[in-house]
């Protein structure tokens, strides 16, 4: 069988572990936005006791391998809770992305001159306000290429989950791979799935950037 064969007749299995793994990811990324706020507030703290826990977070997820931390999750979780391999990836996918996002934003809001906030303040605005009108929005503007570059890793990521059996779109591959014997074959057609959502993303990313652009100060 010719490898565009294998590509036409995989495509309704490959297609159904896409689906999923654009649903990790998507998932996974959004929680991480949340998650990686609260911890870059954190580690901003004017409360040390705050800002501690923040950094030893950042050291244990940024210092191990995310398969090992997927690992630890899945297992840990299911000795306490009844959950699905798909949702103890989604958790694992959101604490590895938001380790990196909390570095993301609290960058992005350390590059906004501290000149702006104290003009804010000095027009009535609260502290609150200030962040909220002046120094979020420019602090958005400058971490966009890096949030979509994270959002991108976190599509690649999601072929970890195959290691906890979710059937996403590397499980997929490795199914056909094991029933046909010709695991090159099948790894190379997934291999292509993932090229053409890098691309498809990189592209919508560079559109958003180029339009907000527009708005910068």
């Amino acid at each position: 069988m010719s490898i565009v064969d294998a590509f036409r007749s995989s495509a309704p299995l490959m297609l159904e572990g896409l689906l999923i793994t654009l649903q990790l990811a998507v998932l996974a990324v959004a929680f991480a936005l949340a998650v990686g706020l609260v911890v870059a507030w954190m580690r901003m703290s004017r409360f040390a006791v705050l800002r501690w826990l923040a950094q030893g977070y950042l050291a244990i997820i940024r210092g191990t391998p995310m398969v090992t931390q997927l690992f630890v999750i899945y297992y840990g979780l299911v000795t306490v809770v009844n959950i699905s391999a798909f949702w103890s990836a989604v958790i694992g996918l959101t604490v590895h992305n938001a380790a990196y996002m909390a570095e993301i934003f609290r960058s992005g809001v350390q590059s906004v001159a501290k000149g702006q906030t104290e003009s804010a303040r000095s027009l009535g605005m609260t502290k609150f306000q200030a962040m909220r009108i002046v120094v979020a929005p420019q602090a958005f503007r400058s971490t966009l290429p890096a949030l979509g570059n994270q959002f991108i890793i976190a599509v690649k990521d999601t072929a970890v989950a195959s290691f906890i059996t979710v059937p996403d779109l590397f499980m997929q591959a490795q199914k056909l791979a094991a029933a046909t014997y010709a695991p090159l074959t099948y790894y190379l057609i997934s291999a292509v799935y993932y090229l053409i959502i890098v691309l498809l993303l990189t592209a919508l990313l560079r559109r958003i950037e180029r339009r907000h652009s527009r708005y910068a100060i």
